[in-house]
């Protein structure tokens, strides 16, 4: 059965949003969710529980439902059941991700309409499927998921997230701290080591800001950040926190969004800070900010592919590899810290 013209997502009503798996991919779905909600769609964003937090800093979103399945394997039955609860309640569906098993909890639950790009598999499953561009040749992320909207002039988008003051008040009295009173610096990059600036780099740049340093991150990047600190509070005690592991994300957007500044890799974080407008400054080495930039006036790349100064060149950038197939990753071991320290 066709959709109805009111169940195709123009008029109103009750949208779920399957969202992506990775935080920079869930901010950049933010304008997209901010069309659906300036027309009248009701937003529900399903996530998986590491990426939730970015969605409570929309305020266009009405409802997150943390999704409960475990990393890896498509899970039939524990979806199928999932889906059963939800149905009757959406007239459409924007399924962000290309997998497989992220459209299959829409069409389980019955929902009329059910958007997305042609993916694997997934024929049956979507009934509105936009040509999916080859990576080589792909939009940049806000245009590719603000495209589902089925509207025009995506192309300038810009994600923009909010905390409520009380929110960040939380987070900043317990530790003794006011807003813009510290830099925010996030040492981890999920991919691979050919997207992490050294440890040794930014302990100099760390160890040389004026305002306390507070080192951000997941439990997978506490090694680095204790690295980090044991080095800059040798030099000037008490001035760097290691708060990778020992905070929630909605904790770490809170101090994100009341930073004096933020300095981090390629990386989720990266995007949360473009996304509230806070001077950044972001370190690429292996991949490209041509690609997935922070989207932000107030942020500062540094690349030295476009670096015509930079001698001899980087033929070797973007390599978008996990290690440095050269061995020598110049691309981020030639970005000095008082490069980063004249920015901000």
């Amino acid at each position: 059965m066709a959709p109805s013209q009111a169940a195709t997502g123009r008029f109103g009503g009750e949208s779920l949003i399957i969202a992506p798996q990775w935080i920079g991919d869930a901010v950049m779905t933010e304008p997209l969710l901010r069309r659906l909600a300036a027309r009248g769609e009701r937003i529900t964003v399903a996530a998986v529980p590491w990426v939730a937090p970015v969605y409570r800093a929309m305020p266009q979103v009405a409802e997150v439902l943390v999704l409960p399945f475990a990393r890896g394997g498509v899970q039939w039955a524990a979806r199928r059941a999932y889906a059963a609860g939800l149905r009757g309640r959406f007239n459409r569906a924007y399924v962000c991700p290309n997998s497989l098993k992220s459209a299959l909890i829409p069409f389980w639950a019955g929902i009329p309409a059910r958007v997305g790009y042609s993916g694997e598999l997934r024929f049956g499953l979507l009934n509105r499927r936009l040509p999916n561009p080859p990576q080589n040749s792909r939009p940049p992320m806000v245009a590719f998921y603000s495209a589902l909207s089925g509207e025009t002039g995506v192309d300038h988008d810009r994600p923009a997230l909010q905390v409520a003051p009380g929110a960040i008040a939380a987070v900043l009295a317990p530790r003794g701290l006011q807003a813009q009173g510290f830099y925010a610096v996030a040492p981890g990059a999920e991919y691979g080591p050919a997207k992490r600036w050294p440890a040794a780099h930014f302990a100099a740049m760390a160890a040389g800001l004026e305002q306390p340093v507070l080192l951000l991150g997941s439990a997978k990047d506490d090694a680095v950040c204790t690295e980090i600190a044991e080095a800059v509070n040798a030099l000037r005690p008490g001035h760097c926190v290691n708060l990778a592991g020992r905070t929630s994300l909605d904790e770490a957007v809170s101090l994100i969004a009341a930073a004096q500044a933020m300095v981090s890799n390629d990386s989720g974080l990266m995007h949360v800070a473009a996304a509230f407008g806070v001077p950044q400054v972001a370190i690429f080495g292996s991949s490209s900010p041509l690609h997935t930039p922070p989207l932000s006036p107030a942020a500062t790349v540094l690349w030295l592919k476009n670096d015509p100064a930079y001698q001899p060149p980087l033929d070797c950038a973007p390599c978008f590899k996990r290690e440095c197939p050269l061995g020598h990753t110049r691309c981020l071991n030639d970005i000095t810290p008082d490069k980063v320290l004249s920015v901000l």
